[in-house]
């Protein structure tokens, strides 16, 4: 069965943000002669990787809701220059907007299972998608997205 994570999107204000700077990551990989992958890094490493590593996403939190989600490719434990245990979670490039679900700021990840995920956005609910994102978030604050 999968599992997925929850983790604050912090600095980015919109998906477009998001979907921008992992543009701009991927590019200077690229332009350094590395292989291009996006991943994001953590202090502390999963326990329960083969769980998350069966279709598992990490679905992001942005401006207090979760708005969308990259599948988790692989989970790569290391230390770093300094000693300290970290972890890369490598994430599919592409970002997947789902419907926006309220959550408070919290540290670090969470384990969310997939009964309590939000639903990608379809076909039916792609307009909301289209919508600039200050009107998506004053929708999502009146509990109407």
């Amino acid at each position: 069965m999968s599992l997925n994570m929850i983790k604050l999107c912090v600095g980015a204000e919109s998906i477009e943000d998001l979907e921008t700077w992992i543009a701009f990551r991927l590019g200077e990989m690229r332009k350094a002669g590395e292989t291009p992958e996006q991943f994001h890094t953590t202090r502390m490493v999963p326990k329960r990787v083969e769980e998350l590593l069966d279709g598992g996403s990490l679905y992001w939190v942005i401006k207090g809701n979760v708005q969308c989600r990259q599948r988790l490719v692989d989970i790569r434990p290391f230390v770093d220059t300094d000693g300290i245990g970290r972890c890369h979670l490598v994430l599919d490039q592409k970002v997947v907007p789902t419907e926006w679900q309220p959550r408070r700021a919290f540290q670090g990840w969470r384990y969310l299972t997939p009964a309590d995920a939000p639903a990608d956005l379809g076909t039916g609910r792609a307009g909301w998608a289209a919508l600039p994102t200050e009107l998506r978030r004053e929708l999502a604050d009146l509990g109407l997205l």
